[in-house]
C-alpha cells in the first residue's frame, strides 16, 4: 500500500484535470472531508482509479476499493457520518442503489430457502470472533446504555429492559425468534424464572448456545421462523425477537407477524427489537447486504405498522437509535484488541472488511441514518392498558 503522501503523488500528476477527481473532491469538501487531509475522518487515496469506481458504484464501490486498499481513513464512522449528514449517499451511484431496491420489491430475497444463507455467511463465520467482539453474554444486537459504563453492563440493561417490558415472571414460557446464542434466553431463565425456546438458522449458534445451556430451561431449535408451528396447546405467555426482523424482508412480513401471532397466548405480549430505516421504499445498502448480511432489509416504521395491525394492537414503540453508534464503537474496539490473536486465522482483507463494516454501521446510526426500535404488541390489547417500565 502507498504512503500516506499518495495523495501528492497522484494528484498533480494524475488527475489535476480529471472531472471525477474533481467532483469527488468537491462533494467531499462539503461534508467537510479533505483528500489528504490531517484530521482523522479525512480520506487518504492510494489508488488513481478510486473515484472513479465510487462515483459510478456508490456505497458498493466504496466499501469495496476500501476493502482493496485504495484508500484509507483513520476514522471511519465519522468518515461515514458526515457523508450521509451532507446527504452525499442520493447523489452518488444511484443507479445501484436503485437496482438493488427493485431487486428486493420483485424477489423475495428472503424466502424459506435462501433464509439459511444469512446464517452460513456471517453467524457461522466463527464463534472465536464473536466471543473476542460481543460482551460476555454474546448478545449480538444494540446495547442500552443510559446508566451504563461497559458493554458488558449495556448489554444486560438490554436484556432486562426486554425482560421488564415484557413482564415475565416465574414459569412463564417465552419463545426467542431469532435467539442468536441465547443471551436473551439465558438472562430470562436465571433472573425470570422463564422457560425459554429459541429459533436459529445458525449451526454455530445452536451449538454453542445448547453447549452453555447445562440445567436451565433452555432450548435451541435450528429452524426458520415458517417451520414452526406450535399447536393452541403450546402457545407462549411471551415472545421476543431480537435482531432477527431485518432478515425476514417485506414480502414476507405478513407471514412473520402471523407466525408470531398464532405462537402467543391470547394474554401475552410480543416484543419486536429492530434496526428501522427513515422512509419505507428506501434502497438497501448495497455493501453490507453482499458482504455482511446477504438477503437483508431494514424495515420502516409505517411498514412494520401495516404488517402488524391485522394481528396485534401497537402497545408500546420506544427508539434508541443512537445507543447503537455506542454498541459498534464497543464492539470495534473489542475486535481491534483481539485482531492480533485472530488474524492468522481470517486474515487482513477480512480485517480491513469487518472494520469497514463495524465504523461504517455506527457512522449510520450516528447521522441518524437508521433507528433502534423496540415495539411491544399484544393480540387483543393488553388488560388494564401497558405501561413502559420507568427505567
Amino acid at each position: 500500500m502507498a504512503s500516506d503522501n499518495t495523495w501528492n503523488a497522484l494528484a498533480p500528476n494524475l488527475h489535476q484535470a480529471d472531472d471525477n477527481w474533481r467532483r469527488a473532491t468537491s462533494l467531499l469538501a462539503f461534508a467537510d472531508i479533505q483528500v489528504g487531509g490531517q484530521r482523522p475522518w479525512d480520506m487518504q487515496v492510494h489508488h488513481p482509479d478510486t473515484f472513479d469506481r465510487i462515483l459510478t458504484r456508490g456505497s458498493l464501490g466504496l466499501g469495496e476499493s476500501y476493502v482493496d486498499g485504495w484508500w484509507d481513513c483513520a476514522q471511519l464512522d465519522e468518515f461515514i457520518t458526515r457523508i450521509l449528514r451532507a446527504r452525499l449517499d442520493e447523489q452518488v451511484g444511484r443507479a445501484g442503489w436503485l437496482w438493488a431496491s427493485l431487486k428486493a420489491r420483485l424477489t423475495n430475497l428472503q424466502s424459506q430457502h435462501r433464509a439459511w444463507q444469512v446464517g452460513e455467511m456471517h453467524y457461522d463465520l466463527g464463534n472465536d470472533l464473536y466471543e473476542a467482539m460481543l460482551d460476555p453474554s454474546m448478545a449480538y444486537s444494540c446495547a442500552y446504555w443510559p446508566a451504563a459504563q461497559t458493554l458488558a453492563q449495556a448489554q444486560e440493561a438490554k436484556l432486562d429492559l426486554i425482560c421488564q417490558k415484557l413482564q415475565l415472571k416465574p414459569g412463564m414460557t417465552l419463545l426467542d425468534i431469532g435467539c442468536g446464542w441465547g443471551s436473551l434466553m439465558f438472562f430470562a431463565a436465571q433472573h425470570y424464572g422463564a422457560h425459554c425456546v429459541g429459533l436459529t438458522i445458525s449451526k454455530e449458534q445452536a451449538k454453542l448456545g445448547a453447549e452453555k445451556a447445562l440445567n436451565l430451561p433452555v432450548r435451541f431449535e435450528l429452524a426458520d421462523y415458517r417451520q414452526f408451528n406450535p399447536d393452541s396447546e403450546q402457545r407462549f405467555d411471551r415472545i421476543a425477537s431480537v435482531g432477527m426482523f431485518e432478515h425476514v424482508g417485506h414480502k414476507n412480513y405478513r407471514a412473520y407477524f402471523e407466525m408470531a401471532r398464532r405462537s402467543l397466548q391470547a394474554d401475552g405480549l410480543f416484543l419486536l427489537h429492530t434496526i428501522g430505516k427513515n422512509r419505507a421504499g428506501a434502497g438497501i445498502d448495497p455493501w453490507i447486504e453482499k458482504y455482511i448480511f446477504p438477503n437483508g432489509v431494514l424495515p420502516s416504521a409505517s411498514e412494520i405498522a401495516y404488517y402488524s395491525e391485522d394481528a396485534f394492537v401497537m402497545e408500546d414503540w420506544h427508539n434508541f437509535g443512537e445507543d447503537y453508534d455506542k454498541t459498534l464503537m464497543a464492539w470495534y474496539a473489542r475486535f481491534e484488541a483481539a485482531w492480533p490473536a485472530l488474524k492468522e486465522h481470517y486474515g487482513e482483507r477480512f480485517y480491513r472488511m469487518w472494520r469497514y463494516y463495524l465504523q461504517c454501521c455506527a457512522g449510520t446510526f450516528r447521522a441518524r441514518d437508521n433507528q433502534l426500535w423496540q415495539v411491544v404488541l399484544s393480540p387483543s390489547g393488553h388488560a388494564g392498558g401497558y405501561r413502559r417500565p420507568l427505567m
